[in-house]
């Protein structure tokens, strides 16, 4: 019908102009022209923002979005909240598509020292997992691992490639642990400014 046909040109726009996205920035990392821009923003509406753009997605496959937020971190940081929100998407994004069952859990504390305020932020799944030997390529541009397993999964293999080099010209760090069909945890940490000292909750 018509409005199946409507949908399916929406949803085929927007994993077209993800790709393009992706190329853009992939390219501007590479020539060392991705810059990172820094201004003060609301650390709970930006975790708030982050979790909204796979709620809908979550709910379609009966999984549980759940959030253990840190009460006591900042009101308002300083860092480029654009940038830290893709990769929190991204992750996130990557965590449902991955899950058929359970949850999905964000993350967030902070930890302070001497030459600034580290954000740690984490994204847990109970997916299908990724074996040990696939976790060192995860970063790699352009891989699918597991193709036969995921076939019918939409992406490029960009995502995770452009999040950890976001997070290294960030001066931050990404890890992952996982145990194959049980579930993983994509954590990392971003060196921010403190703009307003009074609890984000």
């Amino acid at each position: 019908n018509t409005r199946e046909y409507a949908d399916n040109i929406n949803r085929a726009s927007e994993i077209l102009l993800g790709l393009i996205n992706d190329i853009l920035d992939l390219s501007k990392i590479e020539a060392g022209k991705l810059q990172i821009v820094e201004g003060d923003y609301s650390t709970a509406n930006m975790l708030k923002a982050a979790i909204s753009g796979i709620e809908m997605r979550a709910k379609r496959k009966d999984l549980e979005i759940k959030k253990d937020i840190d009460e006591t971190l900042p009101a308002v940081l300083s860092g480029d909240e654009i940038r830290i929100t893709q990769i929190l998407n991204n992750l996130l994004s990557n965590a449902v598509k991955y899950t058929e069952t359970g949850s999905v859990t964000l993350t967030a504390k902070g930890k302070r020292a001497e030459n600034g305020f580290f954000l740690q932020l984490a994204v847990s799944d109970t997916g299908m997992g990724i074996e040990k030997e696939d976790i060192e390529r995860l970063f790699d541009t352009f891989v699918r691992l597991d193709l036969k397993k995921n076939q019918n999964i939409e992406g490029t293999g960009l995502g995770l490639a452009i999040s950890n080099r976001i997070i290294t010209l960030m001066g931050g760090e990404i890890r992952v642990e996982s145990e194959y069909e049980k579930g993983s945890t994509f954590s990392f940490w971003v060196n921010q400014k403190v703009f307003d000292e009074k609890p984000s909750v």
